[in-house]
């Protein structure tokens, strides 16, 4: 929905109220003031081109043409090896996870998977995991500490799986535990949003000692539809919602929730992307290297700690 039809909604609604308030015995008066004062916000140009962009951004980070975990484990790593299975459940395709050499350095590497067509988005459940897939993630992060490989993650996900059968198998306790876990991991950690980043699905593996954003994905507690959903019980307002809810990368950059934002490729330029990922690799490279420098207690303190302060663990 354009900034203009919502404003055209709310003064609908407005009239609505002032009529009521008029021949009712209830009182409407707050409400009435809520909506004009809202009114006013979303008529300042400024309103109005933040929350174009936001949404324009959000529409950027779903873009099926941006490239997926695969894509960029293709395209980072020499050799690499996928492995499979939480040894409890089963294998969850919506996790990809294996070990892989980025510039000769044995790392292990994780990520949600997206289709990029309806077979594909069936068989990965469109990139929401189930809990089987954060303990299969967990499971190749002990392993990674346990052998000394640091850890790369990448985020694209709407949220974690809400269906009856993820609750009952311990989607929460799979996500909490993958966050306290993470925590403490004595081995060096970077995760980069390079899409969708959805809710506690996709920061059961974002507790790393460098988060990442491409300048276009986005990082919330939930969808815009969600939460134009639960706030104002209207879904179509999701495009507002974009915009309220500081989700891209240059808002959480400002508010010093992410390390560093990084600049796209033209999706569609297959150089560009050769580019964008040769760039990529380096940067992944040189600073698991000044990582790995520290000492492993101040490695996890400070990890734990940047954590602490956004509110993740409150013991």
């Amino acid at each position: 929905m354009s900034n203009k039809k919502i404003i055209q909604t709310l003064e609908k609604q407005l009239a609505d109220f002032i009529e009521m308030n008029q021949t009712s015995e209830m009182d409407f008066s707050t409400e009435i003031k809520a909506l004009k004062e809202k009114i006013k916000h979303l008529s300042r140009p400024e309103e109005v081109v933040e929350v174009a962009t936001a949404w324009k951004k959000v529409q950027a980070a779903r873009d099926k043409q941006r490239l997926s975990t695969l894509a960029y484990i293709e395209g980072l790593t020499e050799v690499f090896i996928e492995l499979h299975g939480d040894r409890l459940f089963s294998d969850d395709a919506a996790i990809v996870g294996g070990i892989g050499t980025i510039n000769g350095q044995a790392v292990t590497i994780i990520g949600h998977q997206k289709g990029k067509n309806t077979v594909e988005n069936i068989k990965r459940n469109f990139g929401m995991p189930h809990p089987e897939g954060y303990r299969k993630a967990l499971r190749l992060m002990k392993q990674a500490e346990k052998f000394g490989r640091p850890i790369l993650c990448f985020i694209d996900t709407p949220g974690a799986y809400c269906g009856l059968g993820a609750e009952e198998r311990g989607q929460g306790e799979a996500i909490a535990k993958n966050l306290i876990e993470m925590a403490a991991l004595k081995v060096p950690v970077i995760s980069i949003v390079i899409g969708e980043g959805g809710s506690g699905g996709a920061l059961a593996l974002g507790v790393a000692d460098r988060v990442w954003m491409l300048e276009n994905s986005i990082y919330s507690v939930l969808s815009p539809e969600g939460f134009a959903s639960i706030l104002w019980k209207d879904a179509s307002r999701a495009s507002e919602a974009a915009g309220v809810m500081k989700i891209t990368a240059e808002d959480l950059s400002a508010f010093n929730l992410v390390d560093g934002v990084i600049e796209e490729a033209d999706w569609k330029n297959k150089e560009s992307c050769q580019v964008f990922l040769s760039d990529l690799k380096e940067k992944i490279s040189l600073e698991f290297k000044e990582l790995s420098l520290l000492p492993l207690e101040t490695l996890c303190n400070e990890r734990y700690l940047k954590f602490r302060e956004m509110g993740v663990f409150n013991a």
